[in-house]
């Protein structure tokens, strides 16, 4: 089902991911370290890496600082997709969100659905533009990692992959604040 045209370049991108939890650190975070091993192992470099606390401001806070900074194409985060009193990950990052891709979310819980059945439910993870950046919110687990990746994000993200690709299109993911700064200089 996924077809790669070697005659287009790979173009590697820059990652950040995000591990949120109460109880890992970076030495213990087994989904972040799984999806670092992974963009690595696609070719992409791993811009930076980090963990924060179950605190809808300290996830924002830090999603946010990514989001501009122009070394950073595609945030991953990891954890906080419950529905716990504490899980706060897609109330932090939605609202960052100028266009939500509501297909990650259809497309990860029907490969999900394949691995845990209808434990997929318990996930709400999601996906968005921001600014240019693209934007996932993953379950914390390192199988929940996998299925996103290597279902979903390793072939969006490769420019080779074909009939189309987030690559192709990253752009034009601005045009229309763009062509809306563009209006506001005429008038000034």
């Amino acid at each position: 089902m996924h077809k790669l045209d070697e005659s287009y370049p790979f173009k590697p991108l820059r990652f950040a991911v995000l591990a949120v939890s109460d109880s890992r650190d970076l030495a213990s975070d087994n989904s972040g370290a799984t999806l670092k091993s992974m963009i690595e192992d696609a070719g992409h470099t791993l811009a930076e890496r980090a963990i924060v606390t179950d605190d809808l401001e300290e996830i924002r806070t830090k999603v946010e600082g990514w989001i501009a900074n122009p070394d950073v194409n595609v945030i991953l985060t990891t954890g906080g997709t419950g529905f716990t009193g504490r899980d706060v990950t897609p109330e932090a990052v939605k609202p960052l969100f100028e266009k939500e891709i509501e297909g990650f979310s259809v497309v990860f819980h029907r490969i999900s659905f394949e691995q845990v059945g209808t434990s997929t439910i318990q996930s709400r993870a999601c996906g968005g533009v921001a600014k240019g950046t693209y934007v996932f919110c993953l379950p914390g687990s390192p199988g929940a990692c996998k299925d996103a990746w290597e279902g979903i994000l390793k072939w969006q993200f490769d420019s080779r992959h074909r009939p189309c690709n987030f690559v192709e299109i990253m752009p034009r993911l601005q045009e229309t604040r763009d062509v809306s700064a563009a209006q506001a200089a005429k008038c000034d």
